[in-house]
């Protein structure tokens, strides 16, 4: 990967776009890569929509901020509206499969609609709806795998593991079938 690879994502509050934002850089930086992550929250918990900054490349990176997203991801129509100044021409945009086609942006490179939501609902559980997302994302860029992905995982929530070991093997799936959703796209 030659420059770094411009990660936004963005949903409501308490969706998991910071977790998943979060993961996504400690994988790539326990591997040696250059990884920034940058919140952008302020009432969520309220109601509000939560932003997440994710670069990861093998290059220094820049400013923590960027114009542009390759990839951006949005959980909810809000997040689809407060996601738009951040995509362009170049931008691959993630949605779930639910959120409604006229409320996406225009003019990006591609669009990758993700039925998320039925799927951690129907076949997973819905607490690994931004787990399931993780993966999405790691299948679309590759700026870790899905072992590093469940590594740091483990890393994060293990202690939870410990009291509830069916936990594991949720998320472990959850990261798993995200990446199969998106197989064959890139």
């Amino acid at each position: 990967m030659a420059r770094p690879v411009k990660i936004l994502l963005a949903g409501e509050g308490g969706q998991g776009v910071q977790a998943v934002a979060e993961i996504l850089a400690e994988a790539a930086y326990e591997k040696g890569r250059e990884a920034l992550y940058i919140p952008n929250f302020g009432i969520e918990q309220r109601g509000g929509v939560s932003l997440a900054f994710v670069q990861v490349g093998d290059e220094p990176i820049g400013p923590p901020r960027f114009e542009t997203a390759d990839l951006a991801v949005a959980l909810s129509d809000r997040a689809v509206v407060r996601s738009r100044p951040y995509v362009g021409p170049e931008t691959t945009f993630i949605y779930d499969s639910s959120i409604q086609a006229n409320n996406l942006p225009q003019g990006v490179a591609r669009l990758v609609a993700v039925p998320a939501i039925e799927v951690s609902t129907k076949e997973l559980h819905p607490r690994v709806f931004n787990v399931l997302i993780l993966g999405a994302v790691i299948g679309l860029t590759g700026v870790i795998t899905v072992e590093e992905a469940k590594e740091a995982i483990e890393r994060r929530l293990g202690h939870r593991f410990e009291k509830d070991p069916a936990l594991r093997d949720l998320n472990y799936r959850a990261v798993e079938r995200g990446a199969e959703l998106v197989r064959g796209l890139i």
